[in-house]
């Protein structure tokens, strides 16, 4: 798995259930809030500093998922997605990036398709069961109490440990 996680360069994420606990308080108006954990935050800034963009993919048309990426200036953003195989192609081809370049993690159904196509998954320790059985990586922690950043400081430590080879071979 560390030689797979060596050569990732964009983690992509789904959002409730992995960067929340899968909670959302409505009012009157709708959804009012989500819970991110800040923890996770710090893990995005750690991931670009060693090459590793982010992006979110969600079924979910939220205000609040949009200000967080907004927050952590995560570019790579799509909101409503139904169709998260599609946006998977189009970020292939946008991105000129090859499926084995690409991290997931992902813990409901319509996250199964998506998982099959990319170089390495995970799932946070209450994902569905059908989404543990295919997923490279299970976190020991749940979603959006951690998950997302015990998964990205893996691909860090993978990008270090390649940091350390390649200047050791000098």
């Amino acid at each position: 798995m560390t030689k797979r996680a060596d050569s990732i360069k964009l983690l992509l994420t789904d959002v409730d259930g992995v960067l929340t606990d899968g909670g959302v308080f409505y009012g009157p108006e709708g959804e009012v809030m989500k819970q991110f954990n800040i923890r996770d935050g710090m893990a995005v800034e750690r991931l670009r500093a060693v090459g590793i963009d982010v992006g979110i993919i969600t079924g979910e048309l939220s205000p609040s998922v949009a200000r967080r990426a907004e927050k952590l200036r995560i570019e790579l953003l799509h909101l409503g997605c139904k169709d998260k195989p599609e946006a998977l192609r189009q970020i292939l081809t946008q991105r000129q990036l090859a499926p084995e370049e690409i991290a997931y993690i992902g813990d409901d159904v319509n996250d199964q398709q998506i998982m099959g196509m990319v170089g390495l998954t995970a799932a946070p320790a209450d994902a569905l069961p059908q989404i543990l059985a295919i997923a490279d990586y299970i976190c020991s922690r749940a979603g959006g109490h951690g998950a997302f950043r015990e998964f990205a400081e893996l691909l860090i430590a993978a990008s270090d440990s390649r940091q350390s080879n390649q200047d050791s071979g000098r």
